[in-house]
């Protein structure tokens, strides 16, 4: 084997060693689409109080259910999800395959769409 061919087998090996796995890697909302989304609901405030209110007039979540709307808890069946506006989905990155963002008694969620198990949970974003 030639010095060459060493030095590479030992980057690879080394390389293996400290990257991450597939699957250990968390989906979660990166910090860019955090900004991102933040930026959208401070710059469309009055949109999202109006949102509020009217949040605030229909019935909220049960407190079971709410509770529920954390990481690694399946969404209830029957809830009702909302999809983020058009111009905020055009400002984002596509989202990861087998994924949705969606919006559910005011938090962002990011669902993953074969099990509908909840990834990630941006609570104050869009109230705020």
């Amino acid at each position: 084997m030639s010095f060459r061919s060493k030095a590479l087998a030992l980057v690879v090996a080394s390389l293996a060693v400290t990257l991450p796995a597939a699957a250990d890697v968390d989906v979660v909302f990166s910090k860019n689409e955090i900004a991102i989304i933040h930026d959208y609901y401070a710059q469309h405030h009055d949109d999202a109080g109006k949102g509020q209110q009217k949040k605030q007039k229909s019935k909220p979540l049960p407190p079971g259910i709410a509770k529920n709307l954390t990481r690694g808890k399946p969404l209830p069946p029957g809830i009702a999800k909302q999809q983020l506006p058009n111009d905020l989905i055009q400002r984002l990155p596509p989202v990861r395959a087998g994924y949705e963002r969606v919006i559910v008694d005011g938090r962002l969620l990011l669902v993953a769409v074969a099990t509908q198990v909840i990834a990630d949970v941006l609570s104050d974003a869009i109230f705020n």
